[in-house]
């Protein structure tokens, strides 16, 4: 089987080169047969250039440019379309989350799940970052449980894995582009009977992050309300 592996990049000079070459040591490990797509979102700061001089370097990497911004969730939408592998996943740059578990995300497919999702809020998951944001992100999450009748437990974790069928089957449902797009992606999934892996992952904060807090979680609580009464969620 073959993977394509999405990286979503907006100003990420900084972090996207280093990101690249940690993931291709860990793919060269597992020795599977992968591309590696950076989905470079109208970024300002250089980042085009450093994936343009990536994608030239390394037969492996493809660099999809966007000269406007199409939120992480279109990016991410653009970069699939454009992917060839049997099993697309995507990480965050920052790799907050550990990327020796990059095996278990793609094996959890070859396994057999149509969809697989790390998660920060199992019981076995170790986890660092301010607690600021870790309730926001335990009340995000109690929302979207309750509200949407999501049996998952952590929506938004960057680092996510597909059977190409079954996400390609998704894709042009979801109506979010920007940050609300992986939790609209899972409760589709759900509401289609897809089955999902959500399994615990080491995870710690890497500084700044481009959510902000109260605009973005204000902005993902009426996406929240959007879906629950597109799916008439309240008579099922």
């Amino acid at each position: 089987m073959s993977v394509s592996i999405i990286f979503p990049a907006y100003n990420e000079a900084n972090k996207i080169e280093a990101a690249v070459n940690r993931t291709i040591d860990i793919l060269n490990k597992i020795n599977i047969s992968y591309e590696i797509i950076i989905a470079e979102d109208g970024s300002t700061d250089g980042t085009d250039k450093i994936a343009k001089d990536l994608e030239e370097n390394f037969e492996s990497i493809k660099h999809i440019h966007s000269d406007v911004r199409l939120g992480r969730g279109g990016a991410l939408k653009n970069a699939f379309k454009n992917a060839s592998g049997e099993i697309m996943a995507y990480m965050d740059v920052d790799l907050a989350t550990d990327i020796e578990q990059l095996d278990e995300l793609i094996g959890s497919i070859i396994e057999g799940y149509d969809f697989a999702t790390g998660s920060r809020m199992l019981p076995e998951s170790k986890t660092k970052r301010p607690w600021k944001r870790d309730i926001a992100s335990r009340g995000y999450n109690f929302l979207i449980r309750t509200l949407l009748r999501s049996q998952i437990h952590d929506h938004q974790c960057g680092f996510k894995s597909f059977k190409r069928e079954p996400l390609f089957d998704l894709l042009d449902e979801i109506k979010e582009q920007h940050w609300f797009w992986d939790t609209e992606l899972l409760v589709r999934a759900q509401r289609k009977s897809y089955s999902i892996k959500e399994f615990p992952v080491n995870w710690a904060h890497a500084g700044a992050t481009k959510v902000e807090l109260i605009k973005d979680v204000i902005g993902m609580g009426f996406q929240a309300f959007r879906l629950w009464w597109e799916l008439d969620i309240s008579k099922t």
